[in-house]
């Protein structure tokens, strides 16, 4: 008798096939200006795609074809809608109907509760993500007709392709420099800001929002996600204009609205999106020591965005705040949270920590840059961010492979990953006696 396979390694696998043909695709001579592209750096940029972090190891502008940029923004849009809450939108549209293995596989990458939803969520997720796309799109075309270009084409071209990778927080911009070029430009920069925000805060906040909910009888999920977010953009935005206000190599050159304008892209940025109107290789200590935080904490649930996610954090905190206080059970909004949720959120957390510091030690012991620039590299790999000191394309082959690992992980989810190497279909019926170590 078969036996199904399950949801969990199916999302993996599903993944590995799509970077697979990627890499194929980014390794023809066609993908490329005249330049050779090698099989790792060609896997590299389609785990980055795939994953929508945005770290590169070639020069987007100067070394992909036409074509190559068009492979890059179809890996993008396919990582980031999912690979198979796409693989059920086009089941639904070709045959009608989900058989019950679709529908579980769908339900795990798209963590949606109730399986009832699974055959609605493609179609809404669908007009959310492209209705964005076609918005940010539009005004960012019409910006650079107005004021880079006389060709509509290009125009149109560069619209696109940076809506498609804002919203599905890649990072990945047509140009040598990212958006270093924009750093002042509100009509560029903001849209992005905009877009990323919307895209990283998660598909069932945007569902949940949609319906107008009024705010006292927003879900527990919703409530942490958008508090979460306010608060750390609040706190990125913030932190990021009070170190880098002065800093020559960043925002010291600007005027006082360009430092405002890159004050906000330097703190919404950082919650995985990847893109850079500054020199990162220039930041003050401060700033990445925040930024660290910022990237690892990541968007919200079931979006685009990377990290360990703000439910997670948030969540964490209120464990914390709870046991200090005393209390047996930890209570949010008047709703208790159950131990099951609270253990697969130390796991989350505690299995990126693993993760990074690991990826970090083995960069490390390959080569000779700064532990400062490693973990940043690191963290912002594993948390799909794409922002970079610079080091990225000096890495040896195994520093690369570390990264694209850290990028697989961190966009497949720790928790999936883990569940489809070590599953365990066997649960345990009895209950063995209760011990109590010493903690602390």
């Amino acid at each position: 008798m078969r036996r199904a396979v399950h949801p969990t390694r199916v999302v993996p696998a599903a993944f590995a096939v799509v970077i697979a043909i990627g890499t194929l695709l980014l390794a023809l001579p066609v993908s490329s200006r005249g330049r050779d592209t090698s099989l790792l750096d060609a896997a590299f940029t389609a785990v980055s795609a795939v994953c929508v972090t945005g770290l590169t190891v070639l020069d987007n502008e100067l070394h992909w074809s036409t074509f190559g940029q068009v492979v890059i923004l179809a890996l993008i849009q396919v990582g980031g809608f999912g690979i198979m809450t796409l693989a059920t939108l086009l089941s639904l549209f070709v045959i009608g109907r989900l058989n019950l293995q679709t529908t579980l596989i769908t339900r795990t990458e798209s963590h949606t509760n109730d399986i009832a939803d699974v055959r609605k969520v493609p179609i809404r997720i669908a007009a959310i993500m492209f209705g964005i796309e076609a918005v940010v799109a539009i005004i960012l075309t019409l910006r650079f007709r107005i004021a880079y270009t006389d060709d509509w084409g290009s125009a149109l071209w560069q619209g696109i392709y940076l809506a498609i990778s804002s919203f599905n927080n890649a990072g990945f911009a047509p140009y040598s420099d990212n958006l270093m070029g924009f750093v002042d430009d509100g009509w560029i920069t903001l849209p992005l800001c905009a877009s990323v925000i919307l895209g990283g805060i998660g598909f069932p906040v945007l569902f949940e929002l949609g319906r107008r909910i009024p705010v006292r009888h927003w879900s527990i999920h919703v409530r942490i996600t958008v508090g979460g977010t306010l608060l750390l953009l609040a706190a990125g935005i913030a932190s990021f204009a009070w170190f880098e206000w002065s800093n020559p190599g960043t925002l010291g050159p600007l005027s006082t609205a360009g430092k405002i304008i890159g004050s906000i892209s330097g703190g919404v940025m950082p919650r995985t999106a990847g893109f850079n109107s500054v020199d990162y290789g220039a930041l003050d200590q401060e700033t990445y020591a925040i930024q660290y935080v910022l990237m690892f904490i990541g968007g919200g649930s079931a979006g685009t965005a990377g990290g360990i996610k703000i439910t997670t954090f948030f969540l964490l905190a209120f464990v914390i705040w709870s046991e200090l206080r005393g209390e047996q059970e930890t209570v949010i909004g008047h709703r208790r949270i159950g131990p099951a949720t609270q253990r697969q959120a130390l796991t989350v957390a505690l299995l990126g920590v693993a993760a990074v510091v690991l990826g970090t030690l083995i960069i490390l012991n390959n080569g000779d840059h700064p532990l400062q620039a490693v973990a940043f590299e690191s963290i912002s790999a594993f948390a799909t961010v794409g922002l970079s000191t610079g080091i990225t394309p000096s890495l040896d082959p195994i520093g690369k492979i570390t990264l694209m690992v850290l990028m697989f992980i961190g966009r497949v989810g720790t928790i999936t990953v883990g569940s489809a190497i070590a599953l365990n279909d066997r649960h345990r019926y009895y209950r063995v006696p209760e011990e109590r170590p010493i903690v602390g």
